[in-house]
């Protein structure tokens, strides 16, 4: 599990050799590789994005975000936007089936 730390809008990640870090919408989510090399996926985007220390990129569209550490790295993440959990779906009743002549077994 990646060590993590935050400030306001910042995530600082210390990544394990082929860690992954996935961001849901990329979009104008910045990525600095500290120490270490990063490379960069975005969801049907041909471009490889490798970083090294000193470097960053910053999303610019709406897609999944990968980071895969290729070595020990610590990273920093700024701009990220929490994740919306998916909305729950009520289960069925076992009344509800009663009503419309099903049994729940």
């Amino acid at each position: 599990m990646p060590a993590t730390s935050t400030t306001s809008d910042t995530l600082h990640l210390t990544l394990a050799k082929r860690g992954i870090f996935a961001v849901p919408d990329g979009e104008g989510v910045g990525v600095e590789c500290r120490s270490g090399s990063v490379w960069i996926t975005l969801d049907h985007d041909r471009r490889d994005i490798v970083l090294s220390p000193g470097e960053r990129f910053v999303g610019d569209r709406h897609r999944r975000m990968l980071v895969s550490a290729l070595e020990p790295a610590f990273i920093t993440v700024s701009g990220s936007r929490p994740a919306t959990p998916p909305a729950r779906r009520r289960a069925a009743s076992p009344w509800r089936l009663a009503v419309r002549g099903m049994s729940p077994a």
